[in-house]
């Protein structure tokens, strides 16, 4: 039975002191050659780099993977939803309510009254 490969991690300490090392570096292929020993790509350090000097130490701490969780909605969100959804069901009841009282004044010949729209409601 083969092991399975694991995912290699490395912890902040490591990553700045490669990063104050490769800096440290005066002669041609001194970089390459740290590299080489530690096993690591060139990407590597050029993402510690950007993440030290954006975020400092604690820029280079492991980040979980993957997609962002999506964010919880608060009480508040939760209570307009349900509110929203409740006058959604009403409107609806009240416009087949509309809708049958129009027909049953067709259906027995009622003229309906036109009621004036207020410039306020529109």
């Amino acid at each position: 039975m083969v092991a399975r490969p694991t995912r290699r991690r490395f912890t902040a300490e490591y990553k700045a002191g490669i990063v104050r090392e490769a800096d440290a570096s005066t002669k041609p292929g001194e970089i390459g050659a740290l590299l080489r020993r530690e096993g690591l790509h060139s990407s590597h350090l050029a993402v510690w780099r950007r993440d030290l000097r954006a975020h400092g130490v604690q820029g280079l701490a492991a980040k979980r993977r993957g997609p962002a969780p999506a964010p919880k909605a608060s009480a508040r969100e939760v209570e307009l939803e349900r509110r929203a959804r409740k006058l959604k069901k009403q409107l609806a009841e009240a416009q087949a309510i509309i809708a049958f009282q129009k027909k049953v004044h067709e259906l027995l010949g009622i003229p309906l009254k036109q009621h004036e729209i207020d410039e306020d409601d529109s």
